[in-house]
């Protein structure tokens, strides 16, 4: 919808338009819908819950004290150095751009979570939906069969506000998959990644499922009209959800055992490789948004990343298993001709300390630190703003979270500055304040 017809039509909703006075409306809003995303286009977020070392993976300083342990090495772009650790990485480079110059002022996990995650600081009553939901309700329709915003491994026990769908409601809210710590003895590629209690019993047959299905929303519609509001709406939402997914062909998605061994072999025995195998295939059906997070070596949920003893030890075993896992989701993708579609987006929180401590760790660290932007819409092969010799400073054109924001929905051809609206009768942005995507990185 263009911005000035969005803001004309928020305008009555704030006015308090009925339902009713607005039946003329309805064509017109049909029209204008039309100018919402129609090209498939879809973002991965590789979520690094904990805050990653900057200087360990994309901004290495191997002639400073700072630098640690790990050499540099050369990628695929003259010039371009990054950790010693992310091999197969490095030589996709032409198609990735390193952003060093990340500021923020949250030092704090969860609310530095909710910031990067929904590019708003945690403040006032307004919760802020989540990126994945922002994304996901930009798309008119679901064109999968699943929930337009997939969440995989993800672990939201520091800030669920973070993860969650926030004002959009909870038709916005994630699919999570695969959230929960499985013990003891695993399969060879780490244990599945389901969507839990989504098929039917082999003692119910589908004319029995559907019998139950019409039963249980005509006494959901009874106890709604007397009792609306925001839980019985996300009762309603949830089971009206599963329904759509257990009647979706787009489920043989979660079936990874259809993949070639060599494929899977490829991403990496364990959680976090399979849940990129799984983002490619939920990309491959329309979904627009999936979010896989590396929480520890395994694919664990964790938030591994926070290094703050022993540092050099749980980089590399993390990008022992971030490395293959990126770089063969991106090969993957480009092989299927989706890499140009689909923009991938990895970050955690904020970075480490230059400097190690004591413990041989590297503590929280927002001053300066690194993101990296790759795929669809972005213009790879370079490196965005710097930081200076140690580390501890920005020597060149800091980025703030709603740069980064608008930066990604630029990528994707979503208008950042379109609006939705607040429960406050607020319309908010998709990223704001007055802030621009940053063209240099764009295509």
């Amino acid at each position: 919808m263009h911005n000035s017809k969005r803001r004309d039509f928020l305008k009555l909703m704030a006015a308090g338009f009925s339902a009713t006075s607005m039946s003329g409306w309805f064509p017109l809003l049909a029209s204008q819908n039309q100018d919402r995303i129609e090209k498939p286009k879809s973002c991965i977020l590789l979520w690094m819950p904990g805050g990653p070392s900057q200087l360990d993976t994309f901004d290495p300083k191997p002639d400073h004290e700072n630098g640690g342990e790990f050499k540099a090495i050369q990628t695929s772009v003259p010039g371009i150095h990054i950790g010693e650790h992310l091999p197969q990485v490095a030589q996709l480079m032409d198609k990735m751009a390193i952003i060093r110059s990340m500021k923020t002022k949250e030092g704090d996990h969860g609310r530095a979570s909710y910031h990067l995650r929904t590019g708003y600081r945690p403040a006032g009553p307004i919760q802020y939906p989540t990126l994945g939901s922002l994304i996901a309700n930009e798309y008119e329709t679901n064109r999968a069969g699943v929930p337009n915003y997939v969440s995989v491994l993800s672990n939201n026990f520091l800030n669920p506000a973070a993860f969650g769908p926030g004002f959009l409601g909870p038709q916005q809210a994630p699919l999570m998959v695969g959230g929960n710590n499985p013990g003891g003895d695993q399969p060879e590629y780490g244990a599945p990644l389901e969507v839990s209690n989504i098929r039917l019993r082999e003692t119910v047959s589908e004319e029995q499922a559907k019998s139950r299905i019409e039963l249980l929303k005509f006494v959901e519609n009874r106890f709604t009209e007397n009792r609306p509001g925001l839980p019985t709406e996300s009762h309603r939402s949830a089971y009206d959800q599963a329904v759509k997914m257990m009647n979706s062909s787009a489920m043989s998605a979660f079936n990874l055992e259809e993949e070639p061994a060599e494929i899977r072999g490829a991403y990496g025995k364990n959680r976090f490789g399979q849940g990129c195998l799984l983002a490619r295939r939920l990309v491959e059906r329309g979904v627009p948004f999936v979010e896989v997070a590396l929480g520890g070596p395994n694919g664990e949920n964790q938030i591994g990343w926070d290094t703050h003893q022993e540092n050099f030890d749980a980089v590399q075993a993390l990008c022992e298993t971030l490395d293959p896992a990126w770089a063969m989701l991106m090969k993957d993708l480009s092989d299927r001709g989706l890499l140009e579609t689909t923009t991938i987006v990895w970050m955690g929180e904020f970075g480490r300390t230059p400097v190690i401590n004591e413990q041989t760790g590297r503590d929280h660290f927002p001053n300066a630190w690194s993101t990296v932007l790759a795929g669809g819409g972005i213009k790879g092969g370079q490196v965005y703003g710097a930081t200076n010799d140690s580390g501890m400073e920005i020597a060149d054109t800091p980025v703030a979270v709603n740069q980064l924001t608008a930066t990604i929905m630029g990528a994707m051809g979503i208008d950042h500055t379109n609006q939705n609206m607040s429960p406050v009768g607020r319309p908010i942005r998709l990223a704001e304040p007055e802030v621009e995507p940053i063209a240099e990185l764009l295509v």
